[in-house]
């Protein structure tokens, strides 16, 4: 029978090649995507090339308490328990903080970090009831160093990393571990938009002076969701050229 994993922000650059590094490993993996866009996430289903027996389109708005629990609650009794959690969803809303409004910061919050409790909370009884799991949650270099114009993006990635440390304290005892992976700048479609100058320069502040691919920062959850991590828990592994270090 094959494990069952979920994933939120699975469409991203980072989230489609955790996607499939997922389903790689012989995962059987709940996609979720934002409400009303099943359009958009079919096509990203199709592109992939993935089968209904891979990858189930899961619709879920992360945002909301309520929905996630329920709808978290129905998909286990038909799915059953998970092995692999694994929270990606993210925005940015980019501002100095004196001219930050409410929207932009709460915005951030429910998405970035609110949303890591609605979906891990309804899964994380059964897996520690069932003497084994993961939970792998997606922060950022920015969650550990903070970065000017992004103290709400900061707040919650370093609030991801806060959590998983209390979260690995309590399902350790469950055989169910958490960890974080945090990656620096990575080279996604978006970034890799970017002018050839603004990349340059941020090369340039990178020791090892290129971007992560997202296949790296894929292989990186892969590796903390097989057995052979199994010993590793609370951990914050950074994938970021060396531009922090911690």
């Amino acid at each position: 029978m094959k494990k069952l994993a979920i994933i939120t922000g699975s469409k991203g650059g980072i989230g489609s090649a955790i996607s499939s590094a997922i389903v790689d490993k012989g995962y059987r993996l709940i996609a979720t995507y934002n409400t009303g866009n099943y359009t958009c996430a079919k096509e990203w289903f199709d592109s992939k090339g993935f089968t209904e027996d891979q990858v189930r389109l899961f619709e879920l708005d992360v945002t909301n308490t309520e929905e996630c629990n329920e709808k978290l609650n129905q998909l286990q009794q038909e799915e059953g328990t998970f092995d692999l959690v694994v929270n990606n969803a993210g925005i940015t809303r980019d501002g100095q903080f004196k001219k930050m409004k409410a929207e932009a910061w709460f915005d951030v919050i429910n998405t970035n970090l609110n949303s890591v409790y609605n979906v891990t909370q309804p899964l994380f009884a059964a897996m520690c009831e069932k003497g084994n799991g993961r939970v792998i949650n997606i922060s950022s270099v920015n969650g550990q160093k903070g970065q000017f114009g992004q103290a709400n993006y900061a707040a919650a990635k370093a609030g991801m990393i806060g959590f998983t440390k209390a979260l690995a304290s309590e399902g350790a005892r469950s055989g169910v571990t958490a960890n974080v992976v945090a990656p620096g700048y990575t080279g996604t479609p978006m970034v890799e938009a970017m002018r050839e100058d603004v990349l340059d320069s941020i090369k340039s502040t990178i020791p090892l002076k290129r971007l992560a691919k997202p296949e790296e920062v894929a292989a990186t959850v892969a590796f903390l969701a097989s057995d052979e991590a199994a010993y590793i828990t609370g951990e914050t592994v950074a994938i970021n050229g060396g531009l922090y270090m911690a």
